[in-house]
C-alpha cells in the first residue's frame, strides 16, 4: 500500500489519537513507504531500524500532538529526521571502534524482501542516485518529491527557510537531471517524471 490521500487518513490519525490500535495501524500503512524512502537516502541499509524507531516515538508520544493529517506527516518526518541523525552518529562512533570493523559489512550483505522489490522497480536505483546529492538536496528532494511535503512542510522538518528549500530542491533536481547515470538511463527509457524541476 503506497501514499494515502489525507482524508483517507484523517480518520486513523483521529482513531489513533483516542488509542485505537487500527487507527494507528491504518497511519502506518498509508505513511511508512514514504518514511522509508526518505530514510534510504538518509541512513541507507539501517532505514528499517530507524523507521521503528521512529514509529516507537510516534506511537508513545501521539497524545501530545495536535492537529490535522498534514501536520502530523510534518511531526513524524521531522522525529525521522532526528532519529537519523542519531543513527549516523551511532554509525561513526561503530566505524571507529576497532572491534566493531565487520558489522558493518555483515549488515549489507542481506537484502530485505522490500529492498529487492524497490530495486526491481527502479525505486533502489533512483534513491541511490539521489542519495548522491550534498546531503541537504538530498533531504529536500525526498521530502518535497518522494514523501510529498509542500515547501512549508518541507521546511517546518528541516528546521529552514521556505526559500531555502526551494533552492535546495531545485538544485538537487537540476544535479540529478544531468547525473550520469540518469542520463545513460534515459537513453533507454523515456521520462523521468521525478527529475522535474518546474514547481519546486
Amino acid at each position: 500500500m503506497g501514499v494515502r490521500d489525507d482524508d483517507d487518513l484523517a480518520p486513523a490519525l483521529a482513531a489513533a489519537q483516542r488509542g485505537e490500535e487500527t487507527g494507528f495501524s491504518a497511519l502506518w500503512l498509508g505513511l511508512n513507504p514514504q518514511l522509508l524512502r526518505y530514510l534510504r537516502v538518509l541512513v541507507g541499509e539501517n532505514a528499517e531500524d530507524v523507521a521503528s524507531e521512529t514509529w516507537l516515538q510516534a506511537a508513545r508520544d501521539l497524545r501530545t500532538f495536535r492537529g490535522e493529517v498534514p501536520g502530523f506527516r510534518v511531526w513524524l518526518f521531522r522525529i525521522a529526521r532526528n532519529r537519523a541523525i542519531d543513527e549516523l552518529r551511532r554509525m561513526r562512533r561503530r566505524r571507529e571502534d576497532p572491534y566493531d570493523t565487520g558489522a558493518h559489512e555483515q549488515l549489507g550483505s542481506t537484502e530485505d524482501a522490500e529492498g529487492v522489490a524497490f530495486d526491481r522497480l527502479g525505486t533502489g536505483w533512483a534513491l541511490a542516485v539521489i542519495a548522491t546529492l550534498p546531503p541537504d538536496q538530498a533531504e529536500a528532494v525526498m521530502l518535497r518529491v518522494v514523501a510529498g511535503l509542500d515547501v512549508a512542510q518541507t521546511a517546518q522538518v528541516l528546521g529552514k527557510r521556505p526559500g531555502a528549500v526551494r533552492v535546495a530542491a531545485m538544485r538537487g533536481l537540476r544535479r540529478l537531471a544531468t547525473h550520469p547515470q540518469v542520463l545513460a538511463r534515459a537513453k533507454t527509457r523515456s521520462g523521468m517524471p521525478w527529475v522535474q524541476p518546474e514547481g519546486v
